[in-house]
């Protein structure tokens, strides 16, 4: 009997959709590049979602200073999420808005590479999944960073003319508004700066003005809170007396942008008389030598502290603020900076006992102890929700959760002050039965 043969036909494979994704920055926040932004944000947002072989990845954006990596969280998450692999390719205006250091340019983009991430300029029509991508990118990156550096020089040099000519960098100064090239004093701003330098020299320190400002409902002239940092500047001033002292900081470098004090490195100018006065020059320097006197007054010793684990590395849930140590009758807690100066009213977070924050971060390392190297090693930062949670961002891109649980009071009471509670309660007894 013949043999039957039956041909059966494989379905074609369908190919999958790439998740893409594009990222986008702006130097700073003026209104003409936010504009820029929202535009490039729509712009994206569109030609993704028009292309049918593409699924919406999502578009991320940062108002940056600067061009550094890590001081961009939108570039963070969109690394992190390629990473956890929810993007197949990135799509982006310039090399030059990706990043301007060509190693910190081509090791994202060999990272990228490695984790089947192609990354698209469209200035420069370049894919980096490509053969040839490599090699362009480091032609052109080592172009974008010599053009930043002749950029930032010539900043430098019209920043030095305007200098010369006794021009300031910034009309920013709190009491008053930079119109055609002088400063004119804004009445009801005018009227803070005096209160400001009048109570300092009543006595009250930096954090008593920051809080009386607060508590009257005043604010700074970007409608922000003031803080002790704030009024110190504003009291160390001498444009406050019509005076102009200009190139009192400088960067560092264009690559890094840090601002730094001008300990003698470059030239400065002194303009007297530049402008209307605030405070006369003799409140002025009764201020100056009242801050010396107080500082030579509670000048502590020297003392090199270890930085502790935790530094830097808490934040806030609630405002967004920085957690700091505070040593209480308890124990040490962590505490946000701005609940501890301003209270309930600025933030509602929650006091986190150290010993909780310790355990919690053995937990969510898998540890059975907590080992500050891994830690270090291994935690970009945590964030404390007033829910109890702890939301553990980690360097490699992973979050972890952890719940934690409030201490009973007896729980929170050390042997300390339970012999001082019962020493109390003994002392009063006999007292009673004294009558």
């Amino acid at each position: 009997m013949p043999r039957t043969l039956t041909i059966i036909s494989k379905p074609p494979k369908l190919e999958q959709k790439k998740r893409v994704a594009a990222y986008a920055r702006v130097s700073c926040g003026k209104d003409a590049m936010l504009h820029s932004l929202s535009a490039q944000v729509s712009h994206y947002s569109k030609f993704i979602q028009n292309h049918t072989e593409w699924i919406y990845a999502g578009v991320y954006v940062d108002e940056a200073k600067t061009g550094t990596r890590d001081t961009r969280d939108g570039f963070q998450n969109l690394i992190a999420d390629c990473r956890a692999g929810k993007v197949d390719m990135i799509l982006t205006k310039s090399i030059s808005r990706f990043a301007r250091n060509t190693v910190s340019l081509l090791e994202i983009a060999r990272e990228c590479k490695a984790l089947g991430v192609d990354i698209y300029f469209e200035e420069q029509n370049i894919h980096t999944i490509s053969g040839d991508g490599e090699l362009m990118m480091t032609i052109l990156a080592s172009y974008a960073q010599e053009e930043s550096l002749s950029a930032s020089e010539n900043q430098k040099w019209r920043i030095l003319k305007n200098f010369q000519e006794g021009k300031p960098w910034s009309g920013t100064i709190h009491g008053y508004r930079y119109e055609n090239g002088k400063y004119v004093i804004v009445p009801e701003e005018a009227a803070l700066i005096q209160k400001i330098f009048q109570w300092y020299l009543d006595g009250y320190g930096y954090n008593a003005i920051a809080r009386g400002l607060n508590a009257e409902g005043a604010r700074t002239r970007n409608d922000k809170l003031w803080y002790q940092s704030t009024i110190m500047a504003i009291l160390r001033n001498e444009a406050y007396t019509g005076d102009l002292l200009l190139q009192k900081t400088y960067r560092e470098n264009h690559m890094t942008k840090r601002k730094r004090f001008n300990q003698g490195e470059h030239p400065m100018f002194r303009v007297e008389e530049a402008h209307e006065a605030i405070i006369c020059k003799e409140t002025f320097d009764a201020v100056q030598n009242e801050i010396a006197c107080r500082a030579n007054r509670f000048q502590k010793p020297v003392t090199t502290k270890p930085e502790h684990p935790f530094s830097g590395k808490l934040v806030c849930g609630v405002c967004g603020g920085s957690f700091h140590m505070k040593e209480t009758h308890g124990g040490p807690v962590w505490t946000c900076g701005k609940f501890n100066r301003f209270g309930k009213s600025v933030c509602t977070s929650k006091h986190i006992p150290e010993d909780v924050l310790i355990n919690n971060s053995a937990t969510a390392l898998g540890q059975t102890a907590f080992d500050e190297q891994t830690f270090g090693d291994r935690v970009d930062r945590i964030q404390a929700c007033n829910d109890n949670t702890l939301i553990y961002r980690f360097k490699d891109g992973t979050v972890t959760k952890v719940k934690w649980k409030d201490k009973s009071r007896s729980q929170s009471w050390t042997d300390e002050m339970k012999e001082a509670a019962r020493q109390r309660t003994f002392e009063r007894n006999k007292a009673q039965c004294q009558k």
